[in-house]
């Protein structure tokens, strides 16, 4: 029978950048088959908390146990920084010494297939000794497993990748190491559907112990075993599945301002005694002054419960009734058809979601629907009195040297939202921007700040067209269900990517869905409204990643798969030769 083992264990740790400490004497410890949900508002020091289990950061105080043996690996919420490495020389660096031995093998096997120099095989003999000292042979079948199950070209540079396959790629190096603890930040930001559903049968494959951070509710469901919450500081534990935790979480919150309520009810009535003047003083007793100290301190030392972001959309004029109109569009892409013969209209107040694998043209029937692209074939009517704000999941439209403020108006004290004039400060609060933070530099903003930013910045335009591309990623669990809230009563029209199967469900009255060759089909409703509708057979089963991209060499593909009979009778061809 499986035993559960613990993994790690945190007592009484402590962390503080500020004045109010990220972690205030949090304990946690985490098993062996644990899915453990880490959720919180962004800022609250979750991904900190990541880094201490891992290692990469020491907390102020506390004690952190970790198994003698323990393997741990971290996918971080940022992309990769590198420049010229390939996606094989990238995943094998979580292996270390024995990556480096990988990578080295991984090249000359590849350089074997255009020459067979003698110097070439004498260092082929020399790495296979090595291999085989090192017992890499298992690590290379584990490394060309996981990047055939993630449709990774091995060759081609991290550079040339878009976000998501830079994510996959990300993914691979933290799976490859067969760790026994693995830390996921915001896993899903970035990828597509196909990959994101390949990433939850994965992990509920794995036998060992995961943390991990996501905004993605379906994810959220079907992974996790128990979610912690990290509230101003405090680390609680909610077993059970997020519906679970969102009921006994409100009712925690009731009980808190209940107490709260009664504590500031009796500490008025004894601030009240205090300032009775001479009658007090002659009744007093040290012992009463002495509980009204301890009564203000404790006041002046609670932490309030962070304020929710307001969102309001500053509505344009109603466009005309017709919005968009498409006629037999047809558009390739590096001589791959990704529209084919696709037509669509969308009405004022439609909410049409996009649904489709990184690179199969989704961004491209944007642009081509917005007028910003000519299609090769087909045409394209635009309706009138469009106002169009755009959200784009790169954030180009943030200037990272400039401050919050100058990102949202220039040369300005105030926004106009549906008529009304608002200060900057008050307006920016509403996105939980203090005044301090709101003259920050762009670039010194967490992922969940500039996407909070962003659509500051985006709101504070009237827009009668939302185009919202990811909007979702980065943000907090109560953020983004203020965002869905607001987008599914939005009067206006919304063209939303996504690949957030929840947030689908909740906001889009239709989905295109791209299935492939340039085929784009329109379906009532949103994700699983689509899964019921389509054929047999088709993505109503979990789907297989295929990849968008072709292998740079194919030529040399077969020479990658070599097993090890091949390689000894590659390393013995001198001889056989000479004979």
């Amino acid at each position: 029978m499986f035993t559960m083992t613990t993994l790690i264990s945190l007592d009484k740790v402590f962390l503080a950048f500020g004045l109010e400490p990220l972690l205030d004497d949090v304990k946690l410890q985490v098993a062996t088959g644990e899915r453990v949900c880490l959720i919180g508002r962004n800022g609250a020091g979750k991904s900190s908390l990541l880094k201490i289990i891992e290692g990469s950061l020491k907390p102020d105080t506390g004690m952190i146990y970790r198994d003698p043996h323990l393997r741990i690996a971290r996918l971080s919420q940022e992309l990769p920084k590198t420049s010229t490495t390939t996606v094989y020389e990238f995943v094998a660096e979580g292996l270390a010494d024995i990556g480096q031995l990988l990578s080295d093998y991984h090249e000359l096997i590849a350089s074997l297939a255009k020459t067979h120099s003698p110097k070439a095989l004498s260092k082929l003999e020399r790495l296979q000794a090595a291999m085989d000292a090192k017992n890499a042979w298992s690590f290379e079948q584990r490394m060309e497993s996981i990047l055939t199950r993630l449709a990774l070209d091995p060759d081609r540079p991290v550079s040339e990748l878009s976000g998501g396959w830079q994510r996959r790629a990300a993914l691979a190096k933290a799976l490859v190491v067969a760790p026994q603890l693995l830390l996921l930040d915001e896993p899903t930001n970035h990828l597509d559907i196909e990959a994101i559903q390949w990433l939850e049968d994965e992990l509920l494959s794995l036998n060992i112990g995961l943390i991990f951070i996501t905004h993605d509710r379906a994810l959220l469901q079907r992974l996790a075993t128990r979610i912690i919450e990290l509230d101003r500081g405090q680390l609680t534990s909610w077993p059970g599945d997020y519906q679970n935790f969102l009921r006994r979480k409100e009712e925690r919150l009731q009980a808190e301002t209940k107490l709260n309520a009664e504590f500031d009810k009796k500490l008025a009535q004894e601030e009240q005694w205090i300032r009775q003047g001479i009658k007090a003083r002659r009744t007093r007793n040290e012992g009463r002054v002495t509980a009204l100290k301890a009564l203000r301190n404790e006041r002046a030392a609670r932490r309030e419960v962070q304020g929710k972001v307001t969102l309001n959309l500053n509505e344009a004029n109603k466009s005309g009734q017709l919005v968009i109109e498409a006629n037999n569009l047809t558009h390739h892409f590096n001589q791959q058809t990704i529209i084919q013969d696709f037509s669509v209209r969308i009405m004022r107040g439609d909410r049409l979601g996009l649904i489709g694998p990184n690179g199969s043209g989704k961004s491209t029937l944007l642009n081509i629907l917005l007028g910003k692209l000519k299609p090769e074939q087909g045409k394209v009517t635009l309706g009138t009195q469009l106002e169009v704000v755009y959200f784009d999941q790169e954030r180009r439209a943030l200037d990272l040297e400039k401050t919050i403020i100058d990102n949202v108006v220039q040369g300005s004290d105030f926004v106009e939202i549906n008529g009304q004039r608002k200060h900057i400060m008050s307006y920016l609060s509403d996105f939980l921007f203090t005044p301090q933070r709101a003259r920050t530099p762009v670039k010194a903003l967490s992922g969940g700040e500039c996407n909070r930013l962003l659509l500051a910045r985006l709101f504070s335009q009237p827009a009668n067209l939302l185009v919202m591309d990811e909007p979702t990623n980065d943000l907090d669990l109560e953020t983004l269900e203020l965002l869905e809230e607001l987008l599914s009563t939005y009067p206006g029209t919304l063209l939303l990517v996504s690949h957030d199967r929840a947030f689908l469900d909740n906001v889009v009255t239709s989905t295109l869905v791209f299935e492939g060759q340039g085929r784009i089909q329109e379906f009532v409703g949103g994700y699983q409204d689509w899964l019921h509708q389509a054929k047999p057979n088709s993505l109503t089963s979990p789907p297989k990643i295929t990849s968008t991209k072709r292998r740079s060499s194919e030529k040399t593909k077969p020479l990658k798969k070599l097993n090890y009979k091949e390689q000894k009778e590659l390393l013995d061809l001198p001889n056989k030769l000479k004979l």
